[in-house]
């Protein structure tokens, strides 16, 4: 697939990606990747290398939050909500109208960045655990490679303990 094929969020990803310097473009996959898993198994990567990105909605002000978090763990609302929520605030989740709206991507597509909207944007402290990790591309075909670091790096966010801690 050359460049001018490419869905008009990949392609915002992909400039954008490129503006920042970043390496590695974004590349299609054959079959839809919605979810961690999905994407895990097109890469033959382990479900955790899988830089999901999980949109919640800020009551107080109707603004999107992202939370990039490691695929194979779940979000902890109310550790986020405690970071990104002043005294009593309350974050909501978003449905796919919100999230369409205020990123620019469809659920199942959403990129760590070049939303239509600049989130408030928290990295989830386990991606750290890998050497290599894959994101999201403004489409639910397109992914890209990426370090911790550089996904630090690309969105200027701060690393949290976001989620829910693992069952023994």
């Amino acid at each position: 697939m050359n460049t001018t094929e490419r869905p008009a969020g990949v392609q915002r990803v992909t400039d954008a990606l490129a503006a920042l310097g970043h390496p590695h473009a974004p590349v299609m996959l054959s079959d839809a990747a919605r979810t961690a898993q999905q994407a895990a198994d097109a890469l033959g990567v382990a479900l955790g290398q899988i830089a999901k990105s999980i949109i919640f909605r800020r009551k107080t002000d109707d603004v999107a939050v992202l939370v990039i978090t490691s695929g194979d763990l779940r979000v902890d609302e109310k550790k986020v909500q405690a970071i990104v929520c002043a005294e009593g605030g309350k974050l909501g989740r978003a449905d796919a109208d919100f999230v369409k709206d205020k990123t620019g991507f469809s659920i199942g597509g959403v990129s760590p960045l070049a939303h239509a909207t600049p989130p408030v944007t928290l990295i989830d402290d386990q991606l750290f655990r890998f050497d290599v990790i894959w994101a999201a591309a403004g489409h639910p075909h397109g992914v890209f490679r990426l370090t911790p670091h550089d996904l630090q790096h690309l969105t200027g966010a701060p690393v949290h303990d976001v989620t829910v801690p693992a069952t023994p």
